[in-house]
């Protein structure tokens, strides 16, 4: 289906969707500070708790292609407002679940209306937007992804150690319905097509494989050493993934339209992209895993500390298009990727008796970098998207990102367990440095990071130019 080119955009809706988002992404990793108090509570290991965020993150990844197609079948204001009131109720029975299985399952239910906002709410902006007010919109977009996860450990914390951590979902139920009165008047109403056909042999290869990697990599968390269910879920999600791409090139009307791959910076977004995402998304879950388990503090101390990562953000925020507008894509994405390269390798060699103001401003040199790399992958892969490939882009990229955000703290926990096997083998005792696993392990994100550096090398000099405007 085509549609002519936009000439406008709705600042008002675009706020309304980046508020939906940040409340997504909020109890995306909101829980990361609440992890020692919740697994005191159940009687579980904190680092297990993660379980109950890794299904909540592996649910919107795999609910958003489904919900793409429900919003093209029966309209985006009526899925979008039925997901608003599907996380706001799933958030109060999260509050009420009497142990870890039932909060597993309640945040299953509270993701599937996540991945009913995301690509819908996203969707609606984008397809209102032109090409030279791209960078504008996406700045509203933007936001929620980079405030909720550094912001989230200072609410956690403050909301755990002062009153309990139900408190983390409690607050949803005012912010869901003040985004459900607001979603009525601005969603516009229509764009629904009842012959809308799904594909469901691609959704069901999609929705395995994703489901099949992320249990695997929690498998092979919870056995450092790996284990046989772990590298048997690995092989069959990558083989699940790879039966989807294959029927979905030959499908008549496949569930994602993968030639939008053939787009350079597209393909960029989704491949370094991922990688950057993946890496920036573990460090919400392990920083304040390693102020807290590592370094002895209390939850309130390690959400002040992790804040300095939202001051970043906000601070470097109105230099981001400036920037970007005078250097380009290219620089700029290698410049962001390579500096939070450094400030992982930095929390690597952080110590309990570091000065607070030292790791203070590494952490916020780290939010600054992270705010530039994150703005600048958001609004460069729809630069060269037409009109009639971004549903499909939209759906892929919403998909990569909350998958990487799933992944990303999969492969959090699986470094901290990998890091502190291989101490124990080697003889070494974990209470002689706590925060030892911990240093492992973000080396290994500062590492990972570099991957990303490296596809953004390769990207066409003037790569989005008409977004950015630099000539």
């Amino acid at each position: 289906m085509t549609s002519a080119a936009p000439t406008s955009w709705n600042p008002r809706l675009a706020l309304l969707v980046a508020a939906t988002f940040f409340m997504e992404f909020l109890d995306g990793t909101a829980l990361a500070t609440a992890l020692p108090a919740i697994g005191r509570d159940f009687g579980v290991a904190p680092a297990d708790v993660n379980v109950a965020m890794t299904a909540y993150l592996l649910t919107v990844a795999m609910g958003i292609p489904f919900s793409s197609w429900l919003a093209e079948r029966f309209g985006p204001r009526r899925v979008f407002v039925s997901a608003i009131a599907l996380f706001t109720l799933a958030s109060l029975a999260c509050a009420l679940s009497p142990g870890l299985a039932a909060l597993t399952a309640f945040r299953a239910v509270q993701g599937f209306g996540g991945a009913m906002m995301v690509p819908v709410g996203s969707l609606v902006v984008l397809r209102g937007t032109p090409k030279d007010e791209l960078l504008k919109a996406t700045a509203f977009l933007v936001w929620p992804g980079l405030l909720a996860p550094v912001l989230a450990p200072l609410v956690g914390g403050a909301l755990t150690q002062y009153l309990s951590w139900h408190w983390i979902f409690l607050i949803n139920l005012p912010l869901g319905a003040a985004a459900l009165v607001a979603a009525l008047r601005l969603v516009p109403s229509g764009g629904a097509d009842p012959g809308r056909r799904l594909d469901w042999p691609g959704l069901g290869l999609t929705t395995l494989g994703v489901a099949a990697v992320v249990v695997g990599l929690e498998l092979l968390g919870h056995s450092a050493g790996g284990s046989a269910a772990g590298v048997g879920s690995l092989a069959v999600g990558v083989g699940a993934l790879a039966g989807a791409v294959a029927w979905m090139r030959r499908a008549e009307a496949p569930l994602f339209d993968f030639r939008v791959l053939r787009v350079r910076t597209f393909r960029a977004t989704q491949t370094g992209g991922f990688v950057y995402r993946l890496t920036i998304s573990a460090v919400p879950f392990m920083l304040p895993l390693m102020l807290q388990d590592g370094f002895g503090w209390d939850p309130v101390r390690a959400g002040l500390m992790v804040a300095a990562v939202f001051v970043g953000n906000i601070g470097i925020k109105p230099a981001t298009t400036p920037l970007i507008r005078r250097l380009g894509f290219k620089p700029v994405l290698i410049g962001a990727a390579a500096a939070s390269a450094v400030t992982f390798a930095l929390c690597a060699l952080a110590t309990p008796i570091w000065p607070d103001p030292v790791l203070f401003g590494v952490l916020l040199f780290s939010g600054m970098f992270r705010s530039i790399g994150f703005s600048a992958y958001m609004t460069v892969q729809y630069a060269d998207v037409t009109a009639t490939q971004l549903p499909s882009a939209n759906a892929i990229a919403n998909t990569l990102v909350q998958l990487a955000h799933a992944l990303g703290i999969a492969i959090g926990a699986l470094l901290i367990r990998l890091s502190a096997s291989l101490m124990h083998d080697a003889g070494l005792a974990a209470s002689a440095d706590p925060a030892a696993g911990y240093r492992v392990a973000f080396a290994a994100l500062a590492v990972l990071m570099l991957v990303s550096v490296a596809d953004s090398a390769l990207l066409p000099r003037h790569a989005g130019t008409e977004v950015s405007g630099r000539r």
